[in-house]
């Protein structure tokens, strides 16, 4: 671990592992079930995100997508709308606009132009109107004339899996590799299975559409934009405008929900600001929910070859994950389905491989757990197919597969808790009671009855992060200070604000309502912003370190030594002398106790002796007492704030990955587990139950890690059962762009979901030594369902989703 101080700063690199403050401080708020402390504002409408923000003299404008799958805008016909009431101007930049949108994590602009078309749906202009009806109307009218070819279009994927080619392994998020002999070792092996599985496009469908308010001031642009990652998307506007970093100012407090499709920049963020700068007034751009399908970003599809060698005891000995992704042409983005079957089972032959299809498609992207979410649908799946070959219950088949170390890189975990998943989740569930190991062995009415399960896993990392800590004073507080606490880290609607409320308040000494959390502004300190499962433990530990400067600074001032020092409940000390404060208390309880008891037989003995006409004083020296401790060394942190010329005392604190990434293999583990009906004569399945175990390292907030863990369960039955982008093979259109035809699960989709956090300590992630977790529940999630689907009917699906009209044809009699 390198760590250095420097101008009230705190750096930590992790290359080693580090003790956490949190086994130090009193306060233990952090791991408590803490409401949110911005859920008031949320359903008292107080939470104001990108749209319902107002400048004056606004205006609207409205998204004008392509007709067309591929081909050139020919010509604009902006006279078509000039009488149509309240159209201000048809706004085009051939040359800014953005044709997609841009991936997370990247400093420059996406593939721009509005005149080569490459998908249905992109965007080319934007009307802007006195009122957003009026722009709407605009937009529908609006006359665009192409050259049109669509007929050259590549719009079946089964067509282009003849053109597939190599990835750019610099330009995704994982690596080929290649151990052993793998097809030699899958022709030598005693059994083996070899399957291939298809995964649809799902789409992102956070519930606040994109939506971006533009308006500039001299040269400087100041947007509001529902966004994920604030730092890296204002240095792709910069780029996109050929701006200066210091004249873009991003704004995003409160976001509702991205799953990735926010974490780069999308076309209307750059149609704003160029509409802002024509018109000279604000702009507010809301895209619709067929836009944000159409024009932002989805979950690419797949087809995946999983194939499998190993002994009769269902030892693997070769392992063989290859993936066919699609994107849109020059786009370096591949699904990683393998990530996790680098190191998940063992097998001394291993594979792992990607191509990529040119598509005429919407952009591919990363969309909640990118990579596993269907790479384990197609892994899960097989290794329950290989259970029921080698009738091995499938919990125990991966026990025989857990490997000592991680078989692609001969390096160790940090930890594992995979065993400790399964073993207290079927407990949960019930698994051997509820587990047949023959398929369609169990009824209930007109309904089979079906069990299945399967593990998750997902990568853990870091990423650099920077905050600010001030502690002020603040005579309207209990304790007369608080902690304003700043980052540019964004909410959305994971729970940022109350998990970083609780870092600072259990560092700093204060109750929660002390904290005055400042987030989602690129005015701020850049942090990793939010995705990929490293937002909390990034933008988290920024957090940590500046208070932890904040705590030495604090030492420092009274004498005191910063190892051991106590806050708590605005007051300094010592931790010795906060341990003889703690017994003081005790003994101060105790002796009010006591004393209460002693009054009461007094009482009863004065008034005994009164009624006896006798004097009594027993009671004469009952209120003597013995002397307390005195805390010499108990310092007021409001004083100690006081003292300061400004009367406030700040600091930064900086994170950054290091060795321990390449050292020890990061991950979060889980097991699903669900209980489906399958009916008899429709073949309608419904999920009756789902048990999950996970781990996290150490949770923040049981609470919201629950909610996480809930969510990506959803997810999984949407992946089973439901979710599929359906793109016309003819013209490139969406067929279901809204809610009404994509179909996602609700309420009645979802049963009751158990969640079991397995408790974890794991000190080489970061300094509070927690793992991301919103992403781990939906690995595998889906192919619990499908295993599931599977012991009910007896009938194996490789094309996903699983519908019923998947399963009618061969349902049991």
């Amino acid at each position: 671990m390198a760590l250095f101080n420097s101008n009230a700063t705190k750096k930590m690199v992790m290359n080693e592992p580090v003790e956490t403050l949190f086994d130090k401080t009193s306060s233990q708020l952090v791991g408590k079930s803490v409401t949110r402390v911005d859920g008031a504002l949320k359903v008292s409408g107080q939470a104001t995100y990108a749209a319902e923000y107002h400048r004056d003299g606004q205006v609207y404008g409205v998204l004008v997508g392509a007709t067309i799958a591929k081909g050139k805008v020919k010509k604009i016909d902006t006279e078509s709308v000039t009488d149509i009431p309240g159209v201000i101007k048809v706004v085009t930049d051939a040359q800014h606009f953005l044709r997609n949108s841009q991936q997370g994590g990247e400093l420059e602009a996406p593939t721009q132009g509005a005149v080569e078309i490459a998908y249905h749906g992109q965007p080319i202009a934007v009307v802007v109107g006195e009122t957003f009806e009026a722009a709407t109307e605009g937009a529908k009218a609006l006359l665009v004339h192409y050259e049109d070819e669509t007929d050259n279009a590549a719009l079946d994927f089964d067509k282009a899996l003849a053109d597939a080619h190599e990835v750019d392994e610099d330009a995704g998020s994982d690596n080929n590799a290649e151990q052993g002999n793998p097809e030699q070792g899958l022709k030598s092996a005693a059994v083996t299975l070899d399957r291939t599985y298809t995964t649809p496009s799902q789409s992102n469908s956070p519930m606040e559409p994109h939506s971006t308010l533009a308006y500039w001031e001299e040269d400087k642009l100041t947007l509001y934009a529902s966004n994920q990652m604030v730092a890296f998307s204002k240095k792709q506007i910069a780029d996109a405008l050929d701006l200066d970093d210091d004249q873009v100012h991003l704004i995003s407090r409160f976001v509702g929900g991205g799953f990735g499709s926010k974490l780069g920049i999308s076309p209307e963020i750059i149609a704003a600001a160029v509409a802002a700068k024509q018109v000279e007034r604000p702009v507010l751009i809301m895209m619709t929910r067929p836009q944000v399908m159409e024009a932002t970003v989805r979950r690419s599809n797949t087809q995946q070859r999983i194939a499998i060698g190993c002994d009769e005891n269902g030892m693997i000995d070769t392992l063989i994950h290859d993936t066919i992704s699609s994107n849109l042409p020059g786009e370096g983005f591949f699904e990683p389905a393998g990530l996790s079957t680098h190191f998940l089972y063992r097998g001394e032959n291993r594979r792992v491989h990607y191509k990529k299809t040119d598509m005429n498609w919407t952009l591919a992207g990363s969309m909640r757990a990118p990579g596993e979410a269907v790479g384990q649908i197609a892994l899960e799946c097989a290794m329950d197919e290989l259970a029921c070959q080698l009738n091995i219950d499938p919990i125990e088949l991966r026990r025989r597969n857990e490997p000592e170390k991680d078989p692609s890189q001969d390096i160790p975990f940090s930890t594992r808790q995979l065993l400790a998943c399964m073993e207290q989740g079927a407990k949960a569930f019930g698994w051997e009671d509820k587990h047949s190991p023959e398929p369609a062995s169990r009824q209930q009415g007109d309904w089979w009855i079906g069990t299945g399960m399967a593990v998750a896993s997902r990568g853990n990392s870091l990423l650099p992060a920077e905050a600010r800590a001030t502690l002020q004073l603040d005579p309207a507080k209990t304790f007369g200070v608080k902690a304003v606490i700043e980052s540019d880290m964004t909410d959305i609607g994971t729970g940022s604000y109350t998990v970083f409320s609780q870092v600072a308040a259990d560092l700093l000494g204060l109750p929660i309502d002390h904290i005055e959390m400042t987030l989602g502004d690129s005015a701020l300190p850049a942090s990793s912003g939010s995705g990929g499962s490293f937002g909390a433990a990034s933008a988290g530990s920024s957090i940590y370190l500046a208070c932890a400067k904040l705590r030495e600074q604090i030492a420092e001032k009274v004498g005191l030594h910063a190892d051991t020092i106590q806050l708590t409940q605005g007051q300094v000390q010592q931790q010795g002398e906060h341990q003889a404060s703690l017994l003081q208390s005790g003994i101060e309880t105790g002796k009010a106790a006591l004393q209460s008891a002693a009054d009461a037989v007094l009482k009863s003995v004065d008034t005994a002796a009164q009624k006896a006409g006798l004097d009594s004083d027993l009671g004469s020296d009952k209120n003597n007492s013995a002397d307390y401790f005195s805390d010499s060394n108990s310092h007021a942190l409001a004083d100690i704030i006081a003292s300061y010329e400004d009367q406030k005392l700040s600091a930064k604190g900086q994170i950054a990955p290091g060795k321990n990434g390449k050292t020890h293999r990061q991950a979060c583990f889980g097991a699903n587990f669900a209980e489906v009906a399958v009916h008899r004569y429709t073949g309608e399945i419904r999920v009756k139950n789902m048990t999950g175990a996970f781990t996290a390292g150490r949770i923040l907030n049981h609470k919201l890690a629950t909610s996480q863990c809930y969510g990506g369960m959803v997810f999984g039955i949407g992946s089973a059962l439901m979710e599929e982008v359906i793109h016309d093979k003819h013209d490139g259109r969406l067929c279901n762009h809204d809610l009404a035809e994509y179909h996602l699960p609700v309420n009645a989709d979802v049963p009751q979901l158990e969640v079991i956090l397995v408790e974890e300590d794991d000190p080489y992630t970061n300094p509070m030594h927690i793992k991301g977790i919103g992403e781990t529940a939906i690995s595998g999630a889906a192919a619990a369902i499908a295993n599931a689907v599977y012991n009910a009917v007896g009938v194996r699906i490789y094309d996903f989703p699983i519908t019923l009209d998947k399963l009618i044809d061969h349902l049991p009699d």
